[in-house]
């Protein structure tokens, strides 16, 4: 998540909760103020391969499917691009029963730990716990690296700029920094 700087948040207009805010350019209300949150998916040596932005306050999951379906990958020869990653490995905010199907059924391995909420209903429901690779779990700070790597441009760590495509224009950027070093 990344704050916005004064200049790049919308002039005030109207009334109310969402004063200024305009539909489309990614500039949402969170705790820390006006914010934008990239949605990102790496490979296992933390290098960029699909993202989207949204507002600040969009929940992780609703994101999922979208950034899995921007992943293309070319073949070294002939073929079409993969677009299906072995293993996906992510935070509780991934964990859902929603995300987890659409894992199954695109035969894609999961490494997403249960919140407390839904551990509490299995045992209530006297079902059995989803399984947890801690292994491939303890692998999930590459995607916390990456992002490290791209907030160390200051543009893209503090949103200057007041358009979304122009936000996404310097992501893009920035990750294609990290590919090439």
């Amino acid at each position: 998540m990344c704050r916005l700087h004064d200049r790049a948040s919308p002039p005030a207009r109207g009334r109310g909760p969402k004063r200024g805010l305009r539909p489309g350019e990614a500039i949402g209300r969170s705790r820390g103020g006006l914010t934008t949150k990239i949605h990102l998916a790496c490979d296992g040596q933390g290098r960029p391969l699909a993202f989207t932005i949204t507002a600040g306050n969009v929940n992780d999951c609703t994101q999922f499917e979208q950034v899995l379906a921007r992943i293309r990958i070319e073949r070294c020869g002939p073929g079409r691009p993969r677009t299906r990653p072995e293993r996906v490995v992510a935070d509780k905010g991934y964990s859902s029963t929603k995300i987890r199907s659409y894992l199954r059924r695109r035969g894609i391995k999961a490494a997403i730990p249960e919140r407390i909420d839904q551990i509490n209903g299995r045992i209530r429901r006297r079902e059995s716990l989803c399984r947890l690779d801690r292994a491939a779990y303890r692998r999930r700070n590459v995607v916390e690296r990456c992002f490290n790597k791209l907030k160390h441009n200051k543009a893209l760590a503090t949103r200057y700029d007041k358009r979304a495509r122009h936000y996404e224009a310097l992501v893009t950027i920035a990750c294609l920094r990290i590919w090439l070093a």
